[in-house]
């Protein structure tokens, strides 16, 4: 039998990984809620932005080094 590949990806388990799907749920709902309805005069996911942001700054994706760095 075969085994199911996991839902999430490798990159998944990143300490970024909560981060990243914060500001990508964000982003997501801002881009059809809003900017597909012609209303970008306001910037959204700033802060979801700057902490993920914040977060690759400080702990860059190492393949090798990832058990390492733990925020």
């Amino acid at each position: 039998m075969r085994e199911k590949k996991a839902s999430k990806t490798s990159s998944s388990t990143s300490p970024c990984a909560q981060l990243r799907d914060a500001y990508h749920n964000c982003f997501n709902r801002w881009y059809a809620e809003k900017f597909m309805k012609g209303h970008w005069d306001k910037q959204e996911c700033v802060s979801e932005w700057q902490k993920y942001r914040a977060c690759l700054s400080v702990c860059p994706y190492l393949h090798s080094y990832l058990h390492a760095c733990v925020l």
